[in-house]
């Protein structure tokens, strides 16, 4: 089968912060059982910690994926309500441990599991590739570059430096944030792929238009892929002429958009589409209906 994707292969599953739908995100056993169940890709968010190291984390609140909440020993640094990363040093965070951040999902590995770091998550990568023989795709975000940077932090230089010492036949790396001027930087400096990511509601014919020449794709909140009557917008059609990839985020079982009856329905109005790449909270389940869809043509 000829997909609709850019290069017509099947499009990409990403482990939307590793398999997060089953176990709490971004830990490195999340990572592993998402390649397990067949990802393509993992996606690890990036902030910076007190002591600018690049830690692996959604949010610069550490309340919600983080059992910081239940440990004494931190109750003096809660501020404005909450704990925040640039307020802790890696010693500190690594007495942490991860917590799933959703209410209706399962919460048996809670408080297991380790907050991981970035060069973690590369020696991970590394160490898998070699037991597999295949290479590991990692697919961070740089979460606020501009506000650590004005913080002194500079991720994007703790970025370069980290990946710089990877090796790039087991590893493979694509970058991805919502400011313009780190991916710049970094797809030169870093010799990365580098996507765009752009918001529901964005103006995406206009940033498509300026910026496809500048990035290799765009990373776009899936409700950009349809008009209100259901149709397509055109988004994907419009970055595939213009030579850039469109990968959609973020596909849960646990959570359908108005419309949709179950997972296979809206993953395959964005398979039908040509989207390159899914963002999925459950990429088992990606896996198996992109599989099964293709079985069908």
């Amino acid at each position: 089968m000829d997909w609709p994707t850019l290069d017509g292969a099947p499009p990409r599953i990403i482990a939307h912060r590793g398999a997060s739908g089953p176990m709490p995100e971004h830990t490195l056993e999340g990572y592993a059982l998402a390649l397990e169940q067949g990802a393509d890709v993992i996606e690890p968010d990036l902030v910076s910690s007190r002591d600018a190291q690049l830690v692996i984390r959604h949010d610069r609140d550490l309340t919600r994926s983080t059992d910081i909440a239940t440990r004494p020993e931190f109750a003096a640094r809660r501020r404005n309500g909450d704990w925040w990363i640039e307020d802790l040093d890696l010693a500190e965070i690594a007495r942490l441990r991860a917590v799933q951040p959703f209410p209706s999902r399962d919460h048996a590995y809670d408080g297991r599991f380790r907050i991981p770091t970035f060069a973690a998550a590369l020696l991970w990568a590394e160490t898998e590739a070699r037991r597999s023989g295949r290479p590991v795709t990692l697919y961070p975000e740089l979460k606020s570059p501009g506000f650590f940077t004005a913080k002194g932090k500079d991720p994007c230089g703790r970025f370069l430096s980290l990946v710089r010492q990877r090796n790039p036949v087991r590893v493979a790396l694509w970058l991805q944030c919502f400011e313009l001027e780190p991916l710049l930087t970094l797809r030169e400096s870093a010799e990365v792929p580098v996507f765009l990511l752009l918001g529901r509601g964005a103006p995406w014919r206009r940033l498509i238009a300026r910026h496809a020449g500048q990035v290799d794709g765009f990373g776009v909140h899936k409700s950009l892929l349809q008009d209100v009557d259901g149709s397509s917008s055109g988004l994907v059609d419009l970055a595939h002429e213009r030579g850039c990839v469109v990968h959609a985020w973020t596909y849960r079982d646990d959570d359908l958009p108005a419309g949709y009856a179950s997972p296979s329905e809206e993953l395959e109005v964005a398979f039908a589409m040509g989207v390159d790449a899914l963002f999925c909270d459950f990429p088992q389940t990606a896996v198996r209906l992109r599989d099964g869809f293709a079985e069908r043509f």
